[in-house]
């Protein structure tokens, strides 16, 4: 932990947490650049790999050697900050120690809340965690996080993006499986957004661009980033590196790798447009050597997520991190302690886009209930990092001086709102005798009811109708591209 010089009296100190001081933050790049000086990274795209070699580096087959002024001269160009904007153009600041969370992304599968057991998820699973997500305060943003099983795999990315649209106002965290399935997606948050140019000055989604590991970036990820850059729709770099499995176990190493991977994916980002808006993300876990599976909810996972934020700040980029997410196969008390810590730390680490929220089983399962209770983790997370305001300073004696009783008082009327976080009736606060008349529900069923209820006011963001109209042509548009004989697609 390092330290951080005292606060005047009067400012409010930021509580946060790191684990690496700045000199190792950047022995940790330095040793990245080596590593892609010496090393290298595979490059599978032929496009890509001549857009490296036009540009003056090294080739060996599939890998590329990249100089430390390219890599330097690519950190330079990509923008500090970025500005996300809702369908109605409230905005999102990734920049600084700005927190957002959104909901994990692409699972496999939901937790259904008759048998507490996963299953298969439809498109309407994916209309219901969009409304969830709209209801919750403290999730800024939505993300294309369920893969419906009823919706054919060929048009089942762009569907996913196609329902969000239409059923949530906050922007999105997305990304794409096909190669061909950019287009249609980009096209689409056009027509919501009303202009190309619109878009590009206002961006609505977030593309995911993963590497994989160890330093290897696919035919789709490559392509995926260039196409990104040259549209002007934010990518965020997701490098996956897996401690003791295609990643060293030592928590430093996986943080070098990581770093790599995000500056090879950063070069071929800003030279396929430069200053074009780039996150500093990723998914780093831990491999459990008992059971082979891959933990993005242990300790030393969110402790190099917390590194590689530090790291993404020093190179002055917006940031990432999967955290708020669990390993449990329930939302039970394991998802609880997981993804309470994820996302207190992610706060106080002031990462700037954080996903996991809602999801279980190694983020291949997502729960409508647990998004309901981590908005009430995140509400105190966000609390916390607010740290202890200072603007009274000064008051205690005369309140303690005058009439003590406080509950009464103009000073607790004036101040309690923003001093103290009110919780939703997902929170149990009440007497035991006020649990027990509402029918003694543990966390779980509170959440169910409060989902019930947010699902029974129906779509709470319906677009407008010429708007609706363009999503469903280019839908269809898709579909018949793909030879899909769609159902009514406008659920």
């Amino acid at each position: 932990m390092t330290s951080t010089p005292p606060a005047p009296l009067t400012e409010t100190l930021r509580p946060r947490v790191t684990v690496l001081s700045d000199p190792q933050v950047d022995g940790i790049v330095d040793q990245a650049l080596d590593v892609l000086a010496t090393v290298g990274v595979e490059v599978e795209d032929d496009a890509t790999r001549s857009l490296l070699a036009d540009a003056g580096e090294r080739l060996n087959g599939e890998r590329v050697f990249l100089r430390e002024r390219s890599v330097r001269d690519a950190i330079a160009s990509a923008p500090s900050r970025l500005l996300l904007a809702d369908r109605d153009g409230g905005e999102l600041d990734l920049s600084g120690d700005n927190v957002h969370f959104d909901p994990g992304s692409t699972a496999l599968h939901i937790l259904d809340r008759e048998t507490r057991r996963r299953r298969s998820p439809s498109a309407r699973d994916v209309v219901h965690l969009a409304w969830v997500t709209e209801a919750c305060r403290n999730i800024q943003a939505q993300s294309t996080g369920l893969v419906p099983a009823d919706v054919p795999e060929t048009v089942a990315d762009c569907y996913r993006l196609y329902l969000a649209l239409r059923h949530s106002r906050k922007p999105v965290v997305t990304g794409t499986f096909r190669g061909d399935g950019f287009a249609v997606m980009r096209d689409m948050l056009i027509a919501v957004r009303g202009s190309e140019e619109e878009l590009r000055r206002r961006p609505l989604a977030i593309f995911d661009c993963c590497s994989t590991p160890p330093l290897i970036w696919s035919e789709l990820a490559a392509r995926s980033l260039i196409d990104c850059a040259r549209a002007g729709i934010p990518a965020e770099l997701i490098s996956v590196p897996l401690g003791g499995a295609t990643a060293p176990v030592t928590l430093r190493e996986m943080v070098v790798q990581h770093c790599a991977e995000s500056l090879s994916g950063l070069v071929i980002h800003q030279l396929a447009s430069p200053g074009s808006p780039v996150v500093y993300g990723g998914a780093p876990a831990a491999f459990d050597m008992r059971h082979g599976t891959a933990s993005m909810a242990a300790v030393e996972a969110m402790m190099v997520d917390v590194a590689c934020c530090q790291v993404g700040k020093r190179l002055g980029l917006p940031t990432h991190a999967y955290m708020g997410l669990s390993d449990a196969k329930s939302a039970d008390w394991q998802a609880g302690a997981e993804s309470a810590m994820g996302v207190g730390l992610a706060a106080l680490a002031g990462i700037n886009m954080v996903s996991g929220p809602g999801m279980l089983d190694f983020a291949s399962c997502q729960s409508l209930e647990k998004l309901v209770l981590d908005n009430e983790a995140c509400a105190s997370a966000l609390r916390l990092a607010s740290g202890v305001s200072q603007a009274s300073a000064g008051l205690a004696t005369e309140l303690l001086a005058g009439d003590r009783n406080f509950l009464g008082h103009p000073h607790t009327r004036r101040n309690f709102r923003a001093e103290l976080h009110m919780p939703g009736p997902a929170i149990s606060r009440g007497s035991y005798g006020e649990w027990e008349q509402a029918g003694g529900r543990d966390a779980f069923d509170a959440a169910a009811v409060e989902v019930d209820r947010i699902l029974a006011r129906g779509n709470p963001a319906p677009l407008p109708d010429d708007t609706a109209r363009e999503l469903d042509r280019l839908m269809d548009g898709e579909a018949a591209r793909c030879g899909v004989e769609g159902p009514s697609w406008s659920l």
